[in-house]
């Protein structure tokens, strides 16, 4: 079997923010505007993100995961430009896509990521909605919807009870079929931070150790993150990426994205991971590679 090789970025934050209505800086938008305008548009840079997904492009690989906050505050406004922006990453056969917290701010938008971004959610059986299953290759990509609207200063994300049941059932499915299951969700299985986390990780994590997975990628902490979890069969590693369209700032790293290159041998699955990252004068540059599995 040929190498295939999987691309992961995250938490573009489309920038600029589009100048929003005044009507439409209620509740929580107006502390996430406020943000932005103080602090978040001196680094989340659109000369950043296109730097990186030119590289993305340059390393040619099979497919593409992107795993949420393609916006900002979910603005009306916000939704066009992201769409453009995710069909320059590559067609929907191509990329895959998910939702996360700040693609679902508010209750009013709650419904646009899903109609605007179909076609790249959409799983084998055409079907919109959480979890979907896309093959692609040895790959079996399977979509998670941690993405719902939160109090003003939470940033938590859930699956709910419908989509864990679901869910068991894809796992239990999957598990006698011989493909690399890759579980695509935006929030990390465990956070520091409270306001951060999945509330219901703990669910989920009963599942993967029951049936298992043999990657996970998410993103939401903008950070490089490598965790490990108990599946059925030996750990599983959880990987997290830096915003794709970030500066250097404080403890968090420049924008940056994973290769995942995926093989069989007689020894059975092999997963190796290198991480590119924005350096000097946009230049975008190899700092790691590892063997995972």
């Amino acid at each position: 079997m040929a190498p295939y090789t999987l691309a992961h970025l995250s938490d573009p934050h489309l920038p600029p923010l589009p100048k929003p209505r005044l009507i439409e800086l209620a509740g929580k938008r107006a502390l996430g505007y406020v943000n932005w305008t103080r602090n978040r548009y001196k680094y989340q840079r659109r000369e950043v993100l296109d730097a990186l997904v030119a590289d993305v492009h340059a390393q040619a690989p099979d497919h593409i995961a992107v795993t949420g906050d393609l916006v900002n505050l979910a603005l009306e406004a916000e939704f066009a430009p992201a769409r453009a922006w995710l069909d320059g990453v590559g067609p929907p056969d191509r990329v895959t896509t998910i939702p996360g917290n700040h693609d679902a701010y508010v209750r009013s938008t709650y419904h646009r990521f899903g109609e605007t971004f179909a076609p790249y959610l959409a799983g084998d059986d055409g079907r919109i909605g959480f979890p979907s299953v896309r093959r692609r290759g040895p790959l079996a990509l399977i979509s998670l919807s941690t993405a719902v609207p939160t109090l003003p200063l939470m940033a938590t994300g859930t699956l709910g009870r419908d989509q864990l049941a679901a869910l068991d059932q894809v796992l239990e499915r999957l598990a006698t079929e011989d493909v690399f299951r890759v579980l695509l969700v935006h929030h990390p299985l465990k956070s520091r931070a409270w306001q951060k986390r999945m509330t219901d990780s703990a669910d989920l994590l009963a599942l993967l150790k029951r049936h298992g997975v043999e990657l996970i990628l998410h993103g939401h902490d903008h950070i490089h993150s490598t965790m490990w979890f108990e599946g059925p069969n030996g750990n599983i590693p959880a990987i997290g990426v830096p915003s794709a369209s970030a500066l250097a700032h404080g403890h968090y790293p420049a924008a940056a994205y994973n290769l995942f290159t995926v093989e069989k041998d007689n020894a059975g699955w092999r997963c190796e991971q290198t991480v590119r990252e924005l350096g000097a004068g946009f230049q975008v540059g190899q700092i790691k590679h590892v063997r995972l599995i």
